[in-house]
Order: structure tokens, then C-alpha cells, then sequence
């Protein structure tokens, strides 16, 4: 699977890219590379998982003007991705700024999430089989 996505504002770092693609790695459910679709990222590319596969107890809540920004009308409307950031460690996720997405026209933003005690670097955990 691949789709685009059309951030809102450029995600952090990521600037002034606000179209990317989302490739989904084989072999792994959820587990997606999203990459700059212009040349001026210069090949920027993150790795994010699909929250509902890899952290389905995580359920952040967004703000009204962010719901409308991305017009969101109902909770299945949206689908939650967060930045995953592999080390020799381990990987751990950022849930604290998840990135969400409007699934019926690709525009998502990376969200703060003010008032809500989640992690930058949450150590992710193995998912059952």
C-alpha cells in the first residue's frame, strides 16, 4: 500500500516538505516509511507505525479547532500514526505528538498533545502474536 499525505504545516525537522508519501514495509503490518515527495526534503524520511496495530490501549485526544482543521467529523474519520525512532537500544515512539490523519483525503498534522502526560520516547513494546 502507498498514499500521500498533505501535512497541514511541515512536521518538525521536515520543513518546508508538507507532501509526503506513506509506503508501508512489507513484511510489516502497520509499520510504515514516510517519505518527502518533493526534492527539497533531499530524500527526509521517518519511520511511523500505525497506533491502532502496535498501541491499540493509546487514545489520544485532540482538540476541537484540530478536529476542524483536519476535518474530522467522527473518530473512524481519523487514523493515528506515531514516529518511531530505531536505535541499537530498542525503539522507542513519540506519543506525545502523534501524527493524525484525515483517511478519507490524506491531509493529517503532527499534534501536540497539551494536558496529556504521554511520552516523547515510549520504549515500544513487542506486539503479541
Amino acid at each position: 500500500m502507498s498514499t500521500g499525505l498533505t501535512f497541514l504545516t511541515p512536521p518538525p525537522g521536515l520543513a518546508p516538505e508538507v507532501r509526503f508519501n506513506l509506503e508501508e514495509i512489507e513484511g510489516a503490518a502497520g509499520l510504515f516509511a514516510m517519505t518527502a515527495a518533493g526534492s527539497a526534503g533531499g530524500g527526509s524520511r521517518l519511520f511511523v507505525l500505525d497506533a491502532s496495530v502496535y498501541l491499540p490501549d493509546y487514545h489520544p485526544e485532540i482538540t476541537d479547532e484540530q478536529r476542524h482543521q483536519l476535518e474530522l467529523v467522527t473518530a473512524q474519520d481519523a487514523a493515528v500514526l506515531v514516529v518511531a525512532n530505531p536505535t541499537l537500544d530498542g525503539t522507542t515512539v513519540n506519543l506525545l505528538a502523534p501524527i493524525v490523519v484525515n483517511v478519507s483525503t490524506g491531509s493529517c498534522a503532527q499534534v501536540i498533545l497539551e494536558g496529556q502526560d504521554w511520552p516523547v520516547r515510549a520504549p515500544l513494546e513487542p506486539v503479541p502474536a
